[in-house]
């Protein structure tokens, strides 16, 4: 689809839980939109196992929920443009989205894009993408089965994954820099209860080993400097995420999250951000939700401000 000189009332890019939100209070105040997504609906999330914080869906996969979202995005006329997006600039009367597909024009642009898995860099890492080493337990974890893994990391997202992949593998190393998990309370109580998951306190992952797959980790001691390899087949990196904000040339934090208002709106007026690609304190699916509300009504006012 190409729009040519159609200048909609609004664009959303990325469908996440705050791009599809966004959309479904902008469909029902009856903005003229688009939603921009580059391979299908459902951000990061939908890799999920279990989302169990989610108020009022208690215990649902990520799939299931994010489907839950687009179904009622749907049924009030979303209309979805699959490709690449490559710039989005400001050219005084309307916002230009440039993509692979061609260029797209909208009053207000709301950039719902997400963020990626950081990699560690270590040796090893990438020459195994794929072949041991993944950021993804519920894509991969199936094809570790009775098999010995390494989780990197001890935020949320690792001990959740960590946990998932007891249910597969035989065991976890469990691989974190510090002495004391950063997980929600009630998931390290559950990790550390788990007879599948031996902790590696003060540790960080130094290299990964393989010949034609994974076979070992070498992990050091942060406060001995000692190294020990740990027999592995599997690895799996949760340490942290690089927002996709290339995409806009506005104000961001050394990150590269993209600095927002209260009303989403970022330093060039009629952009806004919702969801993992700002600056924000907690980066869940509940957060992203009300993103994608304040940021839909903020540009139906800035639409309807222009007249």
């Amino acid at each position: 689809m190409e729009t040519n000189n159609r200048v909609l009332d609004l664009i959303i890019i990325g469908g996440g839980p705050g791009g599809l939100t966004a959309a479904i209070y902008a469909l029902r105040a009856k903005l003229d939109m688009l939603l921009i997504e580059k391979t299908g609906v459902g951000g990061q999330i939908a890799l999920s196992d279990i989302v169990d914080n989610y108020p009022g869906l208690p215990g649902i996969t990520g799939v299931d929920l994010m489907a839950k979202f687009e179904e009622q995005a749907k049924s009030f006329g979303l209309e979805i443009e699959y490709t690449d997006v490559e710039k989005v600039t400001d050219e005084g009367d309307h916002r230009l989205v440039k993509t692979t597909s061609g260029d797209f024009r909208a009053k207000t642009v709301i950039i719902a894009s997400g963020a990626k898995p950081r990699k560690l860099g270590v040796p090893g890492e990438n020459e195994f993408t794929g072949r041991g080493v993944s950021y993804c337990a519920t894509c991969d974890g199936f094809f570790f089965r009775e098999k010995n893994v390494a989780v990197i990391g001890g935020g949320d997202t690792a001990v959740k994954e960590a946990l998932f992949l007891t249910k597969l593998v035989s065991k976890v190393s469990l691989v974190h820099r510090r002495d004391a998990l950063r997980a929600e309370k009630i998931h390290q109580d559950q990790a550390l209860d788990n007879p599948k998951i031996e902790m590696e306190w003060n540790s960080v992952l130094e290299e990964i080993k393989g010949d034609k797959k994974v076979s070992a980790v070498v992990v050091k001691d942060v406060k001995t400097g000692e190294t020990k390899d740990i027999a592995v087949e599997g690895v799996f990196v949760f340490v942290g995420i690089l927002p996709n904000s290339d995409l806009v040339d506005c104000d961001k934090d050394s990150g590269g999250f993209i600095i927002t208002d209260e009303q989403m709106q970022t330093s060039i007026k009629g952009i806004f951000a919702v969801g993992d690609v700002r600056v924000k304190a907690l980066r869940q699916v509940a957060t992203a939700v009300g993103d994608g509300a304040t940021a839909a009504f903020s540009a139906q006012g800035f639409v309807e401000d222009l007249g």
